[in-house]
């Protein structure tokens, strides 16, 4: 169930709690499929969130539902589907949001040792083929967007409406209610980012603002017992929507 606490300023689920139940939907069914076979006990890690929609706002008092489904898996990754659905316990459900994770499973014994994944049996030839296309356009692009980790944004010194001035950052001291069984950050990353840029859209256009869409997110490392800088700033507007780039 949605409580008050779950709300952003609009008085909305906070698009960064969904988020976060949405990683930790995709981690429960990938490490429950990767520990069907013998061997070292292992858990899902995530290294890639595909475009995620924002179909409908989901409001407090509601109760969230979380369906996830492992569509693809190749020998060291899976790939999840996940629904949101919204139920008003009084009325009905509707859908609010669609995304695509990828996991790795991680040894418990060692976290840097990758496990073999289970194969999983598909409906057809063509299911398979397609999620193998997906899964080759995700593994190049995360080859081609690692590089830009390294990137440091300048600081803002810039007038009111401009890129610069968008820029906003959130640092985060990592504790215990952030981690998984490794002592890793989970989806409270993707928190952050929803909020940073929640907070760059804010400035920009001094208004309420909601997420729209989340485009593909990629985790090139692991973060643990770290302090979390994350860093938001505005890249695009039309009309009615923005923009913004997290790092």
């Amino acid at each position: 169930i949605m409580r008050p606490d779950d709300a952003n300023v609009v008085g909305n689920v906070h698009g960064g709690i969904i988020l976060k139940m949405i990683e930790e939907a995709g981690c429960i069914v990938s490490t429950r499929h990767c520990n069907m076979q013998n061997g070292d006990r292992c858990l899902a890690a995530l290294v890639r969130v595909e475009k995620t929609e924002f179909l409908s706002p989901m409001f407090i008092g509601e109760v969230a539902h979380a369906d996830a489904e492992i569509t693809y898996s190749s020998k060291h990754s899976l790939e999840v589907q996940i629904r949101v659905m919204a139920e008003n316990i009084l009325t009905a459900k509707r859908l609010t949001n669609k995304a695509a994770l990828w996991y790795v499973p991680c040894s418990l014994q060692n976290v840097d040792k990758i496990m073999e994944v289970p194969p999983i049996k598909y409906a057809s030839a063509e299911q398979e083929e397609e999620g193998r296309k997906r899964y080759e356009a995700q593994k190049m692009e995360r080859l081609e967007t690692k590089a830009r980790i390294e990137e440091v944004v300048p600081p803002p010194i810039n007038p009111p409406h401009t890129v610069g001035f968008s820029q906003s950052t959130l640092i985060h001291l990592v504790g215990p209610s952030d981690c998984t069984l490794h002592n890793n950050v989970h989806g409270v990353t993707m928190k952050l980012m929803d909020e940073v840029a929640g907070i760059v859209a804010t400035r920009h256009c001094n208004t309420n603002i909601v997420t729209a869409s989340v485009d593909a997110i990629n985790f090139h490392r692991k973060i643990k017992k770290s302090v979390v800088t994350v860093t938001g700033r505005l890249t695009f507007v039309s009309n009615k929507s923005m923009e913004i780039e997290v790092l």
